[in-house]
């Protein structure tokens, strides 16, 4: 076949010649799922293009070997929109065959960015991450390469499934197909390894969108590709057979370089035609060092060596470590041919290793991280040739390698990388930090959405702004979900932090006094409290306060400990039973005395108690800061401590006053709901428009309180909430 030939689009439609052109190249004939597929695709398409295109698709598919699943995936995913569900019939394939037609959008958005300040590099970077961050089976991405592939085989056949009339829609269509095939799906398939699509996405792309140059130097080559195929065959036998003379075990493989290739070199080193010498190439892979030298003297006594290129890589690695021996040679019939020597482990270095391949020819911007990721799915597709009909390995084809992300669209169509979990206020913060700081309100695909609404693939994100204005305190706050990535919090931060250290004292002050009240917690000791979060003065722990740097989780926690929890606790959880008693309370050394809880401060755990020793009356248990105490007769006050079961409850009281409405009590019932929690009565009381709610609840900790406090405090109506 010459360059410029006929391509291999499948071009019949009827249900007998597709189902033996597959059974041609099945390698997994004996199961009957890609014949039922093809059965449902030939019924819900009718003998049309895109039935034949289909099939096209899942001969390529068949081709790289990802199971009868991927085969059928490739038959079924045209039929997607007929209403029907495939998913009981065919399971696996049906899932494999909605993603493949999901991936649709990708392909308008990488054609739909408006914004002429994005840099397309990045965009397309971006979108390249996204397609692979938006499959949970990698086999997706295979299947929509191959679907691609035979897309470009027939559109310069005129067959495409869009069949246009007229010739400058034709073209058009081709340029098309041509850009999205060489900026998004071919580096794809570079990156992951699939040589076969790549090589020929990128020669279709060129034919397209450059076809005078395509011509030129189609014509340079003088030959057919069919007789290059067999120029390189004919070198691989005569270097097998001069290897296994000398007893060398080695791998030699080799293809005719294709004609994107050749004036992609040309181009980056500014050669012409005639200085290239690597149009033909053969790789040989040995297992030790040293027969890579054996080799590369056998080639020169087999073929004359070119003088000047010559490369020893393995004395002399490149800065990326890549290790090789390169050097051109006059072949047979007088052709320059290449030759690369590499061990096993070079070779297994160089593709998936940091030497990585695909990278050097893409260049751009290096991410260690997302290269061994890239690695770790070379390394899946190279074990598939040897076990892909193996059902156990199908799991490995379902990765999570890039569900740590979530890419995300701005109104103009730039994608945004984003942690998985992002808001749109860390959406606002990633796009600009001015507009993360006015931001006050987000729209998604469309629909407004509450700030702390957890994004996924593919949404398009619009964030509402005010002229002027500032990032709210509460966003810091990790129970209220507004922020989940690194960048926007320290933004936030930053932003407190460059407020005045007056003001910042200020407003720390009034930040833990509405934190004492709302928790109940009584006076505090603020220099202890201070030290205990490693300041030395309370200024700088009030002002470290007001900007931000000690968050909420930090402030409850060192209440926690300090003892300082609510003073309405009433434990629910049995307490550590000793022998014959039921007190919550002991007195180390006096062992199980008769106790009371005192009357006037009412101490509850897990708060800091003490024991006082009273005239007729035993033992009294109170709050180590009760006020009687202080004009109490110090000696008859002795030590006591809480005796409670790990993760005991307490009962606590809130209370919640809100401008009333209908649904308030369901809203507030579904936070409770969220963290868990007991509730164990509710009283609600309406004064005119206001409404009163008072609720006892189950806790653990304080931590979970103050968590539920903030979270209640959000919702719509509510004034105030408060430990009761």
């Amino acid at each position: 076949m010459t360059e410029t030939s006929k391509p291999r689009c499948f071009d019949a439609t009827d249900l007998e010649s597709a189902r033996q052109a597959l059974a041609r190249v099945l390698p997994v004939a004996e199961n009957d799922l890609p014949w039922r597929a093809l059965a449902h695709a030939h019924q819900a398409l009718g003998p049309s293009p895109a039935f034949s295109h289909s099939v096209g698709t899942a001969l390529i598919v068949a081709e790289l070997r990802l199971g009868a699943d991927a085969v059928a995936a490739a038959l079924l995913h045209g039929c997607i929109d007929d209403g029907a569900e495939l998913e009981p019939v065919f399971g696996p394939a049906a899932r494999l065959a909605r993603g493949v037609a999901a991936m649709a959008r990708i392909e308008a958005l990488a054609a739909s960015t408006t914004d002429k300040r994005i840099d397309p590099h990045a965009q397309l970077e971006a979108l390249r991450q996204m397609v692979l961050a938006m499959v949970e089976d990698i086999r997706v991405v295979l299947v929509k390469l191959a679907e691609r592939t035979h897309a470009l085989r027939c559109a310069a056949a005129e067959r495409f499934a869009l069949e246009q009339r007229d010739a400058g829609e034709d073209a058009a269509t081709r340029e098309a197909l041509g850009h999205q095939a060489r900026e998004l799906f071919a580096p794809l398939a570079n990156r992951l390894g699939v040589w076969q699509i790549k090589w020929e996405m990128e020669d279709w792309a060129f034919r397209y969108l450059e076809p005078e140059t395509y011509k030129s130097i189609a014509a340079q080559l003088d030959e057919k590709r069919a007789d290059r195929e067999a120029y390189i065959k004919a070198i691989i036998e005569r270097l097998q057979s001069e290897l296994a003379l000398h007893g060398i075990e080695a791998e030699v493989t080799g293809r005719p370089k294709h004609i994107a290739s050749i004036v992609n070199k040309m181009r980056r080193k500014r050669l012409s035609f005639e200085q290239l010498y690597d149009i033909r190439a053969v790789r040989v892979l040995v297992k030790h060092e040293i027969d890579c030298y054996t080799v590369l003297g056998l080639v020169h006594n087999l073929w004359q060596p070119i003088p000047g290129e010559f490369d020893d890589y393995i004395s002399q690695p490149k800065s990326n470590d890549y290790r090789s021996l390169h050097t051109a040679v006059i072949g047979p019939e007088d052709r320059a041919l290449e030759v690369q020597i590499r061990t096993f482990d070079m070779h297994r270095h160089a593709e998936l290793g940091v030497a990585a391949h695909w990278r050097y020819k893409e260049g751009g911007r290096q991410d260690a991280q997302y290269e061994e990721k890239i690695a770790w799915l070379r390394r899946i597709l190279e074990w598939k040739d040897d076990v892909a009909d193996s059902s156990e390995f199908t799991e490995q084809f379902r990765t999570e390698l890039f569900q740590d992300q979530v890419y995300v669209l701005t109104p103009q169509g730039r994608v945004i990388a984003l942690d998985r979990g992002a808001t749109p206020v860390d959406f606002a913060y990633a796009v600009h930090t001015d507009l993360g700081h006015r931001c006050r309100g987000a729209k998604v695909d469309g629909a407004m959405v509450p700030l702390n609404t957890v994004l996924d693939n593919g949404q398009r994100v619009e964030i509402v702004t005010v002229k002027e204005g500032a990032p709210s305190r509460d966003w810091l706050n990790p129970a209220l979900g507004y922020l989940a990535t690194h960048r926007a919090r320290a933004k936030v931060r930053a932003w407190f932090r460059q407020r005045d250290v007056g003001e910042q004292v200020g407003v720390g002050r009034s930040l833990l006094d509405k934190e004492l009240k709302r928790l109940g917690v009584g006076e505090t000791n603020l220099e202890k409290l201070a030290q205990r979060l490693k300041f030395g003065k309370v200024d700088e722990f009030l002002a470290a306060l007001g900007r931000g740097d000690v968050g909420q989780r930090d402030l409850v926690n060192a209440l926690q400990d300090s003892g300082k929890a609510a003073p309405a606790l009433l434990p629910t959880a049995k307490p550590r039973a000793r022998p014959k008693s039921s007190n919550p309370v002991t007195i180390p050394g006096l062992g199980d005395v008769p106790l009371t809880l005192a009357r006037c401060c009412k101490p509850q755990p897990p708060e800091a108690i003490v024991a006082y020793t009273t005239v007729g009356r035993g033992l009294t248990v109170h709050r180590a800061d009760c006020a009687s105490l202080k004009r109490a007769n110090p000696a008859r006050v002795m030590p006591a401590e809480w005796v409670l079961d790990a993760g005991a409850a307490f009962e606590v009281d809130i209370q919640l006053k809100a401008f009333d409405r209908q649904g308030l009590l369901r809203d507030v019932s579904d936070v409770i709901a969220k963290d868990r929690l007991d509730v164990l009565r509710v009283n609600t009381e309406t004064r005119g428009e206001v409404a009163h709610m008072q609720l006892t609840v189950r806790v653990k900790e304080l931590q979970q309180l103050s968590r539920l406090l903030a979270r209640l405090q959000h919702v719509q109506n509510v004034i105030e909430v408060r430990r009761g």
